[in-house]
């Protein structure tokens, strides 16, 4: 009972962090803007981590590696820390098992970058629907906005009614289930 209460605080706790670095990451990328609540939000919590790391890590072609590569460690932490909270000796195989850890660890990054475009989607719609000119639509008509791009060419509003959202929503959960299967395959190696 308290090794699963562990694992669940463990995963609540890393996976916050590890959301709200891909969202500064996506963010960055995609340029959405920072002057509202969620890019103040954000910063303000991963601001602590990011920038210390942004002394050693350079950012490349434009991507703040910094912010990706401390997603990757809190994932790889996360998955450490609950394996060992399991009981696993990861010593003996230390080689292999941090090998592993570190591929299961980018693999998530890109199942969670999938939940959370799947989030952004859903929110934005709901927004459009809601509120259209609130301070948020900025933010969330950025990250969507290239996903979009894509479709919009193909699928045409009917009736008023804009069906990309739903297109790249059941796109996002097709790539779910190869990533997922990856998932269970390499955690197979513990």
């Amino acid at each position: 009972m308290f090794s699963q209460i562990g694992q669940f605080l463990i995963e609540t706790l890393f996976g916050f962090f590890v959301f709200l670095l891909l969202l500064r990451f996506y963010m960055q990328r995609l340029r959405a803007p920072f002057r509202n609540p969620v890019g103040e939000f954000v910063t303000a919590l991963t601001n602590w981590m990011v920038l210390p790391a942004r002394r050693v890590i350079p950012a490349l072609f434009g991507l703040d590696l910094a912010t990706l590569v401390l997603a990757w460690l809190a994932q790889g932490l996360s998955w450490i820390l609950v394996l060992s909270l399991k009981g696993m000796a990861l010593a003996g195989t230390a080689g292999i098992a941090f090998g592993a850890i570190a591929a299961l660890a980018a693999v998530d990054l890109l199942r969670l970058s999938l939940y959370l475009l799947i989030g952004v989607v859903l929110v934005q719609v709901i927004l459009s629907w809601v509120n259209p000119h609130t301070p948020l639509a900025p933010v969330f008509d950025a990250l969507t906005r290239p996903f979009y791009r894509v479709f919009r060419r193909f699928i045409p509003p009917i009736g008023g009614i804009d069906l990309v959202p739903l297109v790249v929503l059941v796109i996002a959960q097709v790539l779910l289930i190869p990533v997922a299967t990856l998932t269970q395959t390499v955690s197979r190696l513990f």
